[in-house]
């Protein structure tokens, strides 16, 4: 298991030392929830002495912002952080930003239309619009989160990372990917296939029997997110799904930076 935190490189807001190692720590759980994390691991993620990083937890614990199993003394994130998270994700300014033009996509294209955001290892649906075609495609609810690559959100935004970081995520992950079926170079190619397409396009990943394109764009600077949408495959033959790839590079918000994240390079 490999974490990024590292809690001895706090340089802000004086004396609040404490406070931001717990913040620090939610995050910690919220990248690894699915599997949790044990006391030694949190310690050699973060460089928390034994009895610091227990301190915390334990606080975090009590307030139910984590739970600690009783079968394999991992540490997950708790019902309070939840009821947060949720709380948050009703009146999201991305959400409320990009609304108006998922919309406008699925009313156009009558398919069902994703917003997600990189979160770690994961992307992170943040809203969802349903279009007029009267087989829906649910795929993924409003708060779930998804491994980088399965879906085309997910897969769009993981064509922004170096061939490096898209090897490590899959290390990272081997059993989940392989229950998806990927293996190492199978997710390469459908990466590379995104960056020359310029879109991501996946095919009976996440549910059999339905497909999607997606687009990555950058929502503020060092937040990606990306816009797809999901049908059912035979509504998405090779001519539509470029249709559809169009449609959305001529619909996508621009980045922070005035600019679109990438360009199809054919189409």
């Amino acid at each position: 298991m490999v974490f990024s935190h590292d809690m001895d490189d706090l340089r802000e807001t004086a004396g609040a030392q404490s406070l931001r190692r717990a913040l620090q720590l939610l995050r910690l759980l919220a990248d690894h929830q699915e599997q949790g994390v044990r006391l030694t691991q949190v310690m050699a993620a973060t460089g928390l002495q034994r009895s610091t990083a227990h301190r915390l937890l334990s606080c975090l614990v009590e307030e139910r912002f984590a739970e600690r199993a009783v079968h394999d003394k991992a540490y997950r994130l708790g019902v309070n952080a939840m009821q947060l998270g949720f709380a948050a994700m009703r009146r999201l300014p991305l959400a409320d930003t990009c609304r108006p033009l998922m919309q406008r996509l699925a009313r156009i294209s009558g398919d069902t239309v994703f917003l997600v955001i990189r979160e770690g290892d994961y992307c992170l649906c943040l809203h969802r619009e349903e279009g007029h075609f009267p087989v829906k495609v649910f795929t993924t609810d409003v708060g779930d989160r998804r491994l980088l690559g399965l879906g085309a959100g997910g897969l769009a935004l993981m064509a922004d990372l170096a061939d490096a970081e898209v090897e490590r995520i899959f290390d990272r992950h081997v059993p989940e990917y392989a229950q998806a079926g990927f293996s190492r170079e199978r997710l390469l190619q459908a990466v590379r296939g995104t960056r020359s397409r310029g879109y991501a396009d996946i095919v009976d990943t996440l549910t059999v029997g339905v497909s999607g394109v997606g687009m990555a764009f950058a929502a503020a600077p060092g937040t990606p997110a990306a816009i797809s949408l999901g049908a059912i495959t035979p509504r998405l033959p090779e001519q539509r799904k470029q249709e559809l790839a169009q449609l959305l590079m001529a619909q996508m918000p621009p980045d922070a930076t005035g600019e679109r994240l990438r360009s199809p390079a054919a189409m």
